[in-house]
């Protein structure tokens, strides 16, 4: 019970941070796509495309740490944790090296041959290549510390920090409209130094914060230790690059085909997306420690029933955001960023429904991880990760759309699902058949009814304002009673009944003092 009142908590600070960083990016992308016109925006998003996917190479990788972290906790070991940190430090100071020299060579291939920029756009590309190098080397090497701060699960300063990060990007748009200087370089520059800013901010924090934040590696050096987690780490950073090298690299095969208008779209694709993503991820980071330390402290109910709740608690929280935008989608762009890039509209719709089939899974490789064995899990993953990116090849050789782009992707998520969900039988985390039923199965009915009576509205209303407006209503409240009465068994609906109950009460309570 405290376990769940505490992911609550959380998870209100989480949103809270969302609300206010969501407005403030959505403004942002619009003043920069107004500054540097499609093309400069689609050179930005192909070349330096990677800065915006740092935030989950972070992520991924704190993912690792932080599994040891939680699960050390769980234990109790405060020497332990020292340890773990130290080895931490070490050896992501190891691999953002190795990513700056493969990141290096990398860039002699993509400027010979591969990427199609606009000649007078060369050596502002190259630039911001640069930049982006230096930002994944500092982001790799404060993965230990966002790992540390998730691991006590102090989300209210890591929403603070999101908040100044959002702030500090809103006054870059708009230096960036006010100067007459390259705005593309000035962009590239000036985004790489937020995320270093940013990054220094979280590591002075923790040292000053956390007492396992005292960097002594020959006084807490453990062999046996750098041993267990340079394993994982490394097995960890194989699904997390290959995720990375995916995303960015179907960024350079569409630029190869389609030019950096297409680049342009897939850009304000991944805003979308990135920003209605956030809803899922605030319950994810709040409740990623909890499956951890139950790991730790070998509470394995606790952790598969965490699993199975918070899985349904994000697809209902993403779906019922999801619907409205994959239903109104060229009204909204329209609403937003007055004269949308080609394409884009179709591109948000396919990357949604990519997303959406993401959230079925979500938990399980936290589960996987936290069990420890992720070998085989993370060598499968690596290589559907990489699928869509040979497929696209061949579909674009032979003439298809850039659309088929996501098409391929939302096929292979389906794959992915259905890997994730077999190893995790196969690691008795959950049993197949059962998470099949009680998640997927769910889920999915639950949300077959609200998308076909949300799609009503446009048969009898034209375009605009109020049938948007028809649409976000209609589809909360037909999505909250299919996501309650079919998504959610008896159990879990005796688990929202008290929580609202809790609610209520607290609320009468305050009123009486309040009155008295």
């Amino acid at each position: 019970m405290q376990a769940a009142n505490r992911v609550i908590k959380n998870t209100g600070i989480l949103y809270a941070k969302m609300g206010i960083t969501m407005f403030i990016s959505l403004y942002t992308t619009r003043l920069i796509l107004g500054a540097l016109g499609a093309s400069d925006f689609g050179v930005f998003n192909v070349v330096g495309g990677a800065i915006a996917m740092l935030g989950f190479l972070d992520a991924a990788m704190s993912g690792a740490t932080q599994r040891f972290m939680s699960f050390v906790e769980g234990e109790g070991n405060k020497e332990k944790q020292k340890s773990i940190f130290n080895i931490a430090i070490v050896l992501h100071f190891l691999i953002s090296l190795l990513a700056g020299i493969l990141l290096l060579i990398g860039g002699f291939i993509f400027f010979h041959g591969m990427l199609n920029i606009p000649a007078n756009r060369i050596f502002a590309a190259h630039l911001i290549y640069y930049f982006m190098i230096v930002s994944t080397m500092f982001t790799i090497m404060t993965v230990p510390y966002d790992a540390v701060i998730n691991a006590h699960e102090n989300m209210l300063y890591y929403s603070v920090v999101g908040i100044i990060e959002s702030i500090l990007k809103l006054i870059v748009a708009i230096v960036i409209v006010q100067v007459f200087f390259d705005k593309l370089i000035l962009y590239g520059a000036l985004m790489a130094a937020i995320s270093l800013a940013i990054m220094l901010i979280m590591r002075v924090y923790c040292h000053r914060n956390y007492e396992e934040c005292s960097f002594h590696p020959f006084h807490y050096w453990n062999k046996g230790l750098m041993i267990e987690m340079a394993t994982f780490a490394g097995w960890n950073f194989l699904g997390a690059i290959s995720t990375l090298l995916s995303g960015y690299g179907l960024g350079i095969v569409m630029n190869m085909f389609h030019g950096t208008i297409a680049n342009a779209a897939q850009g304000i694709a991944n805003q979308i997306s990135g920003q209605l993503g956030v809803l899922g991820t605030s319950i994810k980071k709040s409740l990623n420690p909890v499956i951890a330390k139950s790991a730790g402290a070998k509470d394995y109910k606790l952790m598969a029933r965490s699993t199975v709740l918070g899985t349904k608690i994000i697809f209902f929280v993403v779906a019922v955001c999801f619907l409205p935008f994959m239903i109104e989608m060229p009204y909204i762009l329209k609403l937003w960023l007055k004269n949308p890039p080609a394409q884009a509209s179709v591109f948000c719709g396919l990357l949604l429904l990519t997303n959406l089939l993401d959230q079925l899974v979500l938990f399980l490789p936290q589960a996987i991880g936290a069990v420890g064995r992720i070998k085989g899990y993370q060598t499968v993953f690596s290589v559907l990760n990489l699928l869509p990116l040979l497929i696209a090849w061949i579909a674009f050789q032979h003439g298809a759309p850039a659309y088929t782009i996501y098409a391929i992707t939302a096929m292979i998520a389906i794959v992915k699902d259905g890997t994730t969900i077999y190893f995790a039988d196969k690691l008795n985390i959950i049993p197949y058949g059962m998470y099949i039923r009680n998640v997927v199965g769910r889920c999915s009915v639950s949300f077959v009814l609200p998308m076909v009576i949300c799609n009503l509205p446009g048969i009898f209303l034209d375009e605009g304002l109020f049938r948007l407006i028809m649409v976000v209503v209609i589809s909360i409240v037909t999505y909250s009673i299919s996501a309650y009465f079919i998504g959610f068994n008896k159990e879990e609906q005796i688990f929202f009944r008290q929580k609202i109950a809790k609610i209520y009460s607290v609320r009468k309570h305050w009123n009486q003092f309040y009155k008295s």
